[in-house]
């Protein structure tokens, strides 16, 4: 039986590349929102990873092992915006998300789902923790950065 909200639990997925790039996202629906790959968990039995997984091949058409992700078993509570409550059920107000990221070793093509987004870029880190409007976008940027000393340029 498929429910008719929205999952309180997504993911967060930061692609980048060896030499540093990031993969961000420009919603469709706010033009000056910029994100990494996120996405809603499924109801029933869909593991973070598979979320993470699925969301990365519909949203960018890379297609990844749910396996192939490194999951860095963090997860940020935040209040869910306002403009978005209505998918969720009533009362709901708090969302979980899941960090995973994918290394790549070049930049591919990306291929859009237009109706969640209408433009990508590959920037250098410190440049996308600039650009996403989201708090734990910004936070997983940092840690990836700090994590593989990365210079940010």
């Amino acid at each position: 039986m498929k429910q008719s909200f929205k999952r309180p639990e997504s993911v967060l997925v930061v692609v980048y590349t060896r030499a540093g790039k990031v993969l961000l996202l420009r919603r469709a629906d706010h033009p000056e929102f910029w994100q990494s790959v996120t996405g809603s968990m499924e109801w029933g039995d869909e593991q973070p990873a598979e979320t993470a997984a699925r969301e990365l091949r519909e949203e960018t058409g890379i297609v990844v092992a749910p396996d192939a992700l490194t999951d860095w078993k963090l997860q940020n509570c935040y209040e869910i915006f306002p403009q978005w409550r209505y998918k969720y059920a009533p009362g709901v107000c708090q969302n979980t998300e899941h960090f995973f990221s994918l290394e790549l070793a070049d930049a591919p093509a990306i291929c859009l789902s237009p109706q969640e987004h209408s433009e990508y870029a590959w920037v250098p880190f410190a440049e996308a923790v600039e650009r996403v409007f989201s708090w734990t976008n910004r936070d997983a940027l940092l840690l990836l950065m700090q994590r593989h000393a990365v210079t940010g340029t």
